[in-house]
């Protein structure tokens, strides 16, 4: 049998090379590409999640550097309407006379003082200063024209003025905040309180925090970065840059745009930003991203922005990235080389030895802060312990301190009691020794009547007794009390004074349940009756009006005599414990500390306002239970 040569002929040397030549020239370059493509993908979705986690934290972090800088700018926002109370700024207002500008700008410097406020002054209606707390200074604003401003024209209008510019004067920054002064429905003038706020910027420069503050315009007010303040975050047109120019909001600073290299917008308020590095500060990197999160600011047209770098993160994705490619090409050439093989698994094995000592830390860090949180814990409830054992041992030396009041009031009424218990004693020693002589002699009808008049007296002391008894006895914060009833025993015991002037006595006031217990209701109410009568010993017509008015939850009673008055010095000590004007050991200086003290323990108040007309007014308000009479007393 012969066979066929053809059957094992070689192939040609070009058709047996083909497939090796295939594998060296094409696999490798394959290879390369599918690791640039795989790290390339693991770098976009490591970035990805890597900005939606970092986006997350950053809203925790935004939400609260955003409530921080609304707290700043929103705790001065009722200083300038407290001005409206000081009846030395309408005065000023109606008749700017030199005393009575010296008069303002003195409380208007000590108001600046203890706000900590930048300055406070006070505008006429035509936008000229007419008082300020600065008015001591070179650059004081004092005589300025500032009706160009306009929180000036808003609160001019009754509308709340809320600015924030740079000083024409002092070329300072500052927040305004701007009241209209109103008297019987009328704008009389406009006081405002100028705050500076770049503690903020200070605090967030401490805190490495990246963040600013723009504006209604647009204008970046505040930033932990000087170099981008005054920079608008979005283009201004001409007439916005002419209209902000006219009205010296940023005095001549130009407004450059702060415009960045790239921006990519991710979501509503998110934003990732790119702009020129700090070449001092990163030598390496041309330029910085930044995840921009803004928020916009309550109560205010302000927008707060948080920057959070990126270059960590960044860093994170290519590490990520080129961590896939490198894995890929193990899983490559693993299926190349043994050699390959075995190392990818000892860095598999690696990468687990590492997340379980990573997992082992974590759970220490869990315990250590279980521990301190427990450990917190317990101190927060033994200083809740004691905060509770303070207010007990304060209420009751509260309660010692009204006892003590009002026996000493009872020990400076003590000779007017005893000259009111003399005469009747002496009355009934006349009448039962002529009783007794009456009856021998059968004068029965006589002695009868004495007998009546002798009961009359001894009634007459029963009561003086029983009102010294029942102010004596200690009482509660909570209780029910008649105000006709409280002011007829402090009436009674203050009868015999009354006695003393020719004092006209005016009620107007409906007999109402307050909620007070009804001693501490009567001791107030003999402590402002008392010192009514001691401000109108030397009235030739003493008056003394008792004047009630009602409001929702509340009964509003005034005392008002048209006594001497209370000096401007006293005004200020009033309520102080043991400050006293009157001469000599009269008074311990308690009685109105005391009263004060006694309303607010049931959710009332006392307060006191100057009448024009003259004489002083003590106003008492108490919670409300409910009339017990429509007709008024």
């Amino acid at each position: 049998m012969k066979c066929d040569p053809t059957l094992y002929r070689a192939a040609p040397p070009s058709l047996a090379v083909k497939p090796r030549l295939i594998r060296h020239l094409f696999l490798p370059p394959l290879v390369i590409l599918l690791m640039i493509g795989l790290g390339f993908a693991g770098y976009r979705v490591s970035e990805h999640f890597a900005v939606r986690a970092l986006a997350e934290s950053g809203e925790r972090q935004l939400e609260l550097n955003a409530r921080a800088v609304e707290s700043e700018i929103s705790k001065y926002t009722y200083l300038p309407s407290l001005l409206e109370l000081e009846s030395s700024v309408s005065t000023l207002l109606a008749d700017p006379s030199p005393e009575h500008r010296e008069t303002v700008n003195t409380y208007l410097e000590g108001l600046n003082r203890r706000s900590r406020s930048r300055a406070i002054y006070i505008m006429d209606t035509t936008g000229r200063v007419m008082a300020t707390s600065n008015w001591r200074d070179f650059d004081s604003y004092l005589g300025e024209d500032l009706s160009f401003r306009a929180y000036f024209q808003n609160a001019v209008r009754g509308q709340p003025g809320r600015f924030y510019g740079i000083g024409s004067t002092s070329g300072e920054p500052g927040y305004y905040l701007a009241h209209g002064l109103e008297e019987q429905g009328k704008i009389i003038g406009v006081a405002v309180v100028k705050v500076r706020l770049e503690t903020m910027e200070e605090r967030w420069q401490r805190a490495r925090l990246e963040a600013f503050v723009s504006d209604e315009n647009g204008i970046i007010i505040l930033s932990s970065d000087p170099a981008r303040r005054l920079k608008a975050v979005r283009p201004l047109s001409e007439d916005t840059k002419e209209r902000l120019a006219r009205s010296l909001q940023y005095y001549w600073f130009p407004l450059n745009e702060l415009q960045p290299l790239a921006r990519e917008r991710l979501a509503e308020g998110v934003e990732k930003l790119t702009f020129p590095a700090n070449t001092e500060l990163e030598a390496e990197d041309t330029q910085v991203s930044y995840l921009s999160q803004t928020r916009p600011l309550s109560d205010t047209p302000w927008n707060f922005t948080l920057l959070t770098p990126l270059q960590d993160l960044q860093r994170q994705a290519v590490n990520q990235g080129i961590l896939v490619a490198v894995a890929f090409a193990l899983v490559a050439f693993f299926l190349i080389a043994w050699n390959e093989r075995r190392k990818v698994i000892a860095t598999r094995l690696a990468a687990r030895e590492a997340l379980q000592e990573a997992n082992n830390q974590l759970e220490r860090r869990i315990a250590e802060r279980t521990d301190n949180l427990r450990a917190s814990n317990e101190r927060l409830k033994a200083q809740i312990r004691e905060r509770r054992l303070a207010e007990e041992t304060l209420r009751r030396a509260q309660d010692e301190l009204v006892q003590a009041g009002k026996l000493a009031a009872i020990g400076q009424m003590s000779t007017s009691i005893a000259h009111e218990l003399n005469q009747p004693l002496a009355a009934l020693r006349t009448l039962s020794g002529n009783t007794v002589r009456f009856l021998e002699r059968g004068a029965l009808d006589t002695a009868s009547a004495n007998l009546k008049t002798i009961n009359e007296l001894i009634d007459r002391m029963g009561r003086i007794t029983a009102s010294l008894r029942a102010f004596a006895r200690r009482g509660d914060d909570q209780g029910q009390a008649s105000l006709g009833k409280a002011v007829d025993a402090a009436l009674q015991l203050l009868g015999t004074r009354i006695e003393t002037l020719p004092l006209q006595v005016h009620r107007h006031f409906d007999d109402v349940q307050v909620r007070i217990d009804q001693t501490r209701l009567e001791q107030i109410l003999v402590n402002l009756i008392g010192n009514a009568l001691d401000a109108m010993q030397a009235q030739p017509l003493p008056q003394l009006w008792l004047e009630g008015e009602a409001s929702p939850g509340k009964y509003r009673l005034r005392v008002r005599d048209n006594g001497h008055g209370i000096d401007a010095e006293a005004r200020k000590h009033l309520f102080e414990p043991f400050f006293t004007t009157k001469p000599g050991e009269q008074g311990l200086g308690l009685g109105l500390t005391l009263s004060a003290s006694l309303a607010a323990a049931t959710g009332g108040q006392l307060g006191v306002e100057h009448p024009a007309s003259g004489g002083t007014a003590f106003v008492l308000s108490l919670p409300a239970i409910g009339p017990t009479q429509n007709e008024p007393s």
